[in-house]
């Protein structure tokens, strides 16, 4: 890998446009950091996450807005191989971060029913408990562009639901706790181009059900045969007759037609057409 002050510079010089520019117009646009935030840095070991790793270290240092930050690492039971890539791109990047067990694997192991709900399910938690004893007010992950309209297809072609994932949101069981996603922006391929042109090599997948996939390497980033690794090849397919065909599905999300909907709820309160259309009748 190139150096770490390389690395850095390719962030806000050969990558301004693609990374650089979206990361901040993220955090403008949403108001994802304020004043004396303290945001833990969420660190799974991939390339999305030590990216978001570094240009938040990159803002803090040169950015107009006074905030502290703790990068969390959370070892749910990763084997050797890549509990030792991640301390030794942390170390490499010079991110000083802070690494705390669980035994979530071992717990997720032996369910055969949605072990990954599950599994994702305990490791959010785990993520928000540490990082409030650590005196954080904000949990920050390095969901992209691509997670969110990935995201989009999956819930309408599996789940028989239209949903997006907002690049903010109140934590439901942790008072006063925020999930920002600062990466909102950034196409994946950004992502891909960085970590290639500074020769870096990162764990792309630490689960214990997909041990097989442990290290990426410098030229591929493949995923396993998930439902997420089918969206991309999908929405691959459909650009290469429809080449903004991603950013027209990241713009539903923003141009949604209520009266046009059979039902909706918003706050758990359900609102469907007849009573929409039979109200407009009386009215």
């Amino acid at each position: 890998m190139k150096s770490c002050a390389d690395v850095e510079k390719s962030i806000i010089t050969t990558y301004r446009k693609g990374i650089w520019s979206k990361f901040i117009q993220a955090i403008k646009e949403y108001e994802l950091i304020q004043p004396n935030d303290k945001i833990a840095v969420c660190i799974s070991g991939g390339k999305d996450s030590m990216l978001l790793a570094k240009c938040m270290q990159e803002l803090q240092r040169h950015g107009q807005i006074p905030f502290a930050v703790q990068f969390l690492v959370m070892d749910p039971g990763y084997n050797t191989e890549n509990r030792a890539c991640i301390e030794k791109n942390a170390e490499q990047l010079q991110i000083p971060v802070h690494i705390f067990n669980t035994d979530i694997y071992d717990t997720v192991f032996q369910i055969a029913k949605s072990p990954c709900y599950l599994c994702a399910r305990m490791r959010r938690g785990y993520l928000y408990k540490e990082a409030e004893k650590l005196g954080c007010n904000k949990i920050a992950l390095g969901h992209h562009f691509n997670d969110v309209i990935e995201t989009i297809l999956m819930g309408v072609l599996y789940g028989g639901q239209m949903q997006s994932m907002p690049p903010k949101l109140k934590s439901t069981n942790h008072k006063g706790m925020q999930l920002i996603r600062p990466l909102y922006y950034v196409h994946e391929q950004d992502i891909i181009n960085w970590k290639n042109y500074n020769e870096l090599v990162f764990m792309a997948c630490g689960c214990r059900f997909t041990e097989y996939c442990s290290v990426d390497s410098v030229q591929s980033d493949d995923e396993s045969g998930s439902k997420r690794a089918e969206m991309k090849r999908l929405i691959a397919k459909l650009k290469e007759k429809h080449p903004n065909v991603d950013v027209s599905i990241f713009r539903s999300a923003y141009n949604v037609h209520v009266d046009t909907l059979i039902k909706y709820d918003t706050k758990g309160k359900e609102f469907d057409f007849l009573s929409r259309f039979n109200q407009e009748e009386k009215s």
